[in-house]
């Protein structure tokens, strides 16, 4: 869903023209409206599986998870682990419809690709937002993968389609559950629109933050059969382990 006009105005002028930290309300003076200060004191992922992003107390290291089974999903992207404040601001764009600390994070994420595509990482030729139920779009009145993906898609230059991946079911809320129980409520939940569309590509499906991989590995594994190439998955941030610090 679009927003609507006054909307987009507002996400425009927190983000182009009045730059006052969005953290902290004092002057940004750099291009994005954060101040360093906040920047850097945010919780930036440095050490993290090289599949799923995963924090790791090691750089450069494979979590057991996909070493034992090799995710259906080439690299996960996160700039940051989901703690405070990346965390709040998340559940501020999501629940409380701040889109301009979204525009903000994903411009974020975008500064970030870019660097990684300079460091050789392989750049997708299309994204693809995780599909929100039809429910739960209409009681939030917009799904924020699709507004990360359009504001990715814009800064990156790279195609976006909403209309590709579609919700199959209604399924419960994937925060109540546990790792077990998230893939089974992900069974068939998902299908590719027209197949033809994926042939040899390399895509990139994006959400706003990964948690267990259930989401991200139902969708990748729906893509590979499809017939994309290869799967990436660009999020905000990266949950670490339940009991790790």
């Amino acid at each position: 869903m679009n927003c609507q006009p006054w909307l987009k105005a507002l996400v425009y002028k927190c983000t182009n023209i009045e730059h006052t930290c969005l953290l902290c309300g004092t002057s940004a003076e750099q291009p994005h409206p954060i101040c360093i200060a906040c920047e850097e004191d945010l919780p930036w992922l440095s050490e993290y599986c090289m599949h799923c992003a995963l924090p790791l107390p090691m750089a450069g290291l494979t979590c057991a998870q996909c070493s034992r089974r090799a995710p259906a999903f080439e690299q996960v992207v996160a700039p940051w682990y989901y703690g405070f404040p990346v965390d709040t601001l998340i559940s501020r764009f999501k629940h409380n419809r701040q889109w301009p600390l979204g525009r903000l994070m994903a411009e974020m994420l975008s500064l970030d690709l870019r660097h990684r595509f300079a460091d050789g990482l392989a750049r997708p030729s299309l994204l693809l937002p995780v599909p929100l139920a039809k429910r739960r779009q209409r009681e939030r009145g917009f799904n924020q993968a699709g507004m990360l993906a359009k504001w990715l898609a814009k800064a990156l230059a790279i195609d976006c389609n909403e209309r590709l991946l579609r919700r199959t079911r209604e399924t419960p809320a994937q925060q109540s559950l546990d790792a077990k129980a998230r893939r089974r409520n992900l069974q068939q939940a998902f299908a590719v629109v027209d197949e033809s569309a994926l042939h040899g590509l390399h895509v990139a499906v994006v959400d706003d933050v990964l948690t267990t991989g259930a989401t991200a590995q139902s969708i990748a594994a729906l893509l590979r059969g499809a017939g994309a190439r290869r799967v990436d998955v660009y999020c905000l941030a990266r949950t670490t382990k339940p009991g790790q610090a």
